[in-house]
């Protein structure tokens, strides 16, 4: 096993993100970085789906399939151009 020097800087930041995205531990973070980074695969998204989001994205499965509320993209689509236009209005003179 092999260990990497960070300053204390650095290390706290990589603290925070690695909490942030659900990980464990600096060291597991630091792997998943380097590993993804290094692996040479273009359009490669696996680092995306962290503990903390496979958990989230499990919820909403969950809330779907107990007949929870879904949209489609024309009701998306016009809820914003809703949003889009009150926003207008309220801020274009």
């Amino acid at each position: 096993m092999h260990q990497v020097r960070l300053n204390d800087q650095l290390y706290k930041e990589a603290q925070r993100r690695a909490r942030e995205a659900g990980f464990a531990s600096v060291d597991e973070f630091i792997a998943d970085r380097l590993e993804n980074d290094f692996s040479g695969e273009q359009e490669n998204f696996d680092h995306l789906f962290t503990p903390e989001v496979i958990a989230d994205l499990d919820k909403i499965s969950d809330t779907i399939k107990a007949g929870g509320k879904t949209y489609t993209m024309d009701e998306v689509d016009q809820h914003l151009e809703q949003k889009r236009q009150e926003w207008l209005r309220n801020h274009v003179g």
